[in-house]
């Protein structure tokens, strides 16, 4: 009785396949050295997402795409910044919507394939 639960734990789980929308939702990694040294130490992934998405969204979207299950959601809202191209130039860095998505122990995901 106790291989048939040990046996039933180890299948692996299977999310739907992803969508178009799913594909929007997320925009693209952010790689920074603080992002690369959560990803390494903590299994957590920094993304830039659609300014209107939500958590729960967030977090179905990135089960269907990577097939991994998710633990956790944090999202933030990056502001606009002014900036200046050389000394005369004033400009704006745009804001955008940032997640950071911790992704279950033992599971592993591997953005830079070759």
């Amino acid at each position: 009785m106790a291989s048939k639960k040990k046996a039933a734990l180890k299948t692996k789980i299977r999310f739907p396949k992803a969508t178009e929308k799913d594909f929007s939702v997320i925009a693209k990694p952010i790689i920074t050295e603080k992002a690369m040294d959560l990803m390494q130490n903590e299994n957590k992934v920094t993304l830039k997402v659609l300014s209107t998405s939500t958590k729960i969204e967030i977090k179905l979207t990135f089960e269907r795409i990577f097939q991994v299950k998710v633990d956790d959601v944090k999202v933030l809202n990056q502001k606009a910044k002014a900036t200046t191209r050389g000394t005369r130039y004033p400009g704006k860095i745009s804001g955008y919507k940032k997640a950071i998505v911790t992704v279950a122990e033992g599971e592993a995901i591997d953005l830079f394939k070759e």
